[in-house]
């Protein structure tokens, strides 16, 4: 994705729609399946570099541990998928969304913003279309299971012993309430999966919600590592009592200030109960227990007013709403100035670009043709 910080929304412009980047209905309308697209090209090369990367890891002679980020886009719009993943879901019993869409005027306000930055009045949606999209988007998980199943073979086949951490940024709404892609706090957009297999650890399923800003500080502790002297101001906290069988108490945060939002959105997570709060917004209060589907929201429930009033508090005591819209405007603006000083005169791209040097690749004459040989094999002397 674009490094130049183009892809930035300006709350100086609320209700700004911008056309060029932001999400539109399109991908609905257009799922079906391809051979070839931009994103599955993309994952393709992901995954080819992330073999060799393992094989080189396995047949190098460096000691220490390592850590290798694998970044798939799959499964994400627009709902194209190769054949053979498609024609797995032919019969797929969840075309359908389980939620019917209210239509625009029944939405919360920021679902509203969703529908309009999403351009909705362009597009007419069939149950076709849906049923496309949904089996397009299921078809793309199997293509990623393909994917990481592939790198999962090479540590089996290299034995080499790695802790295997399985998550993703977002999820997709496909549809349910009407809505499409993330950008929400709803489950079918906030909530995703996240597995962790440690060498020699047993597995349990574990349903209390965590966060991926938990991530990190579990990394650092299965290595070992204090982070307080380290990195004191990471959020988040480690998932190794969790796995271990304890029970996490304390609440999930969740942030939104992106596209289609006009200030900050935050939510909590605690036990059953969901909390969403917005300074342009009614506050939204869900038990997700007894309504797993977010239809009834509670925070004028006079019978759970003492729910809302706990986790008002404890939102409060987080999150400063007016510096948070404060900080975001910043950030914006200076990511503006530097995107339109880099388009600006001679287009001067930031994009990283990998360096492969063709005088060390495969065989050179500058090299030992039966050193290269020997180093290069893996594993040797079977």
């Amino acid at each position: 994705y674009p490094a130049d910080f183009g892809w930035t929304p300006d709350y100086r412009k609320p209700g700004e729609r911008i056309d060029w980047w932001y999400h539109n209905l399109g991908s609905v309308t257009g799922a079906g399946v391809a051979e070839i697209s931009n994103q599955l090209e993309y994952d393709d090369e992901v995954a080819h570099h992330a073999r060799a990367k393992l094989y080189d890891l396995a047949r190098g002679h460096d000691a220490r541990p390592w850590c290798l980020t694998v970044s798939f886009t799959h499964p994400h719009d627009p709902y194209v998928a190769r054949r053979k993943y498609w024609d797995l879901y032919e019969d797929c019993a969840h075309l359908a969304p389980t939620q019917p869409d209210p239509g625009y005027d029944a939405q919360d306000p920021h679902s509203k913003r969703l529908f309009d930055a999403n351009d909705w009045r362009s597009f007419a949606i069939s149950a076709e279309d849906v049923h496309r999209s949904r089996r397009a988007y299921y078809a793309n998980i199997s293509y990623l299971d393909d994917k990481i199943g592939a790198l999962l073979r090479v540590l089996d086949e290299t034995r080499q012993e790695a802790v295997v951490v399985f998550l993703s940024d977002h999820g997709d709404m496909l549809g349910e309430r009407g809505l499409w892609f993330k950008m929400s706090l709803f489950e079918g957009s906030a909530r995703v999966p996240l597995m962790i297999a440690v060498p020699g650890g047993t597995g349990r399923a574990v349903a209390d919600p965590v966060s991926t800003m938990d991530v990190l500080p579990t990394l650092a502790d299965l290595a070992g590592m204090d982070l307080s002297g380290v990195a004191p101001w990471t959020d988040g906290e480690s998932l190794l009592p969790l796995m271990d069988g304890g029970l996490r108490t304390s609440p999930v945060a969740m942030e939104y200030a992106a596209e289609g939002s006009i200030t900050p959105l935050v939510g909590l997570r605690q036990g059953q109960w969901k909390y969403i709060a917005c300074r342009a917004d009614p506050e939204q209060l869900y038990d997700l227990d007894a309504d797993p589907q977010e239809q009834v929201n509670l925070a004028r429930s006079p019978g759970h007013a003492d729910i809302l009033q706990g986790l008002r508090a404890a939102a409060q005591a987080r999150w400063d709403l007016e510096r948070f819209d404060a900080s975001v405007r910043e950030s914006q603006a200076r990511r503006w100035v530097v995107y339109e000083a880099l388009r600006n005169g001679a287009y001067f791209p930031w994009d990283f670009q990998p360096l492969q040097k063709a005088s060390e690749r495969y065989m050179r004459n500058h090299m030992d043709l039966n050193v290269l040989e020997d180093n290069q094999r893996y594993p040797r002397g079977e």
